[in-house]
């Protein structure tokens, strides 16, 4: 029974590669801005679209921030490289490991305004929480262009 299934299904069969990802490279541009240089790999590798990524990011860390031209993160703030680790691998549980089998090897589609992730190995699908912003500040220029406007 068990050769029959090996033989069917080759992929699920033998050793389980782990996920390894490359940790983020952390550079603080000026006094008050943090840069993730590597950003446009790390979305690759997770297999997940930069903008999902970068709302995630921004949500959990409470900021603001960019993606530039070469494809990096500029965070307003000042936060170690550790704690974008963090907020990175709170990601990947979340949007990127299947629920049933821990692969990586998943899709995320959107369908009615609810987000989906399907297992290309098992099959597996279940919804996932939208992404929610907390409060955010508006900032004193923010202010005052939306009273002159």
């Amino acid at each position: 029974m068990y050769s029959l299934l090996v033989a069917n299904n080759p992929e699920l069969a033998g050793d389980r590669k782990r996920f390894l990802m490359k940790p983020p490279q952390v550079v603080r541009e000026g006094s008050k801005r943090v840069v993730i240089i590597n950003f446009g790999d790390i979305c690759k590798t997770l297999n997940r679209s930069q903008d999902h990524v970068f709302a995630f990011m921004l949500a959990e860390m409470g900021t603001t921030g960019s993606i530039d031209a070469s494809s990096r993160m500029v965070i307003k703030g000042r936060f170690p490289p550790k704690a974008i680790e963090q907020i990175i691998r709170r990601y990947v549980v979340e949007y990127v490991s299947c629920s049933s089998c821990k692969s990586p090897n998943t899709g995320l589609q959107k369908s009615n305004r609810l987000y989906f992730m399907q297992c290309n190995n098992c099959g597996a699908r279940r919804s996932v929480t939208p992404i929610k912003t907390g409060f955010v500040a508006i900032s004193r220029g923010a202010r005052r262009a939306k009273r002159a406007a």
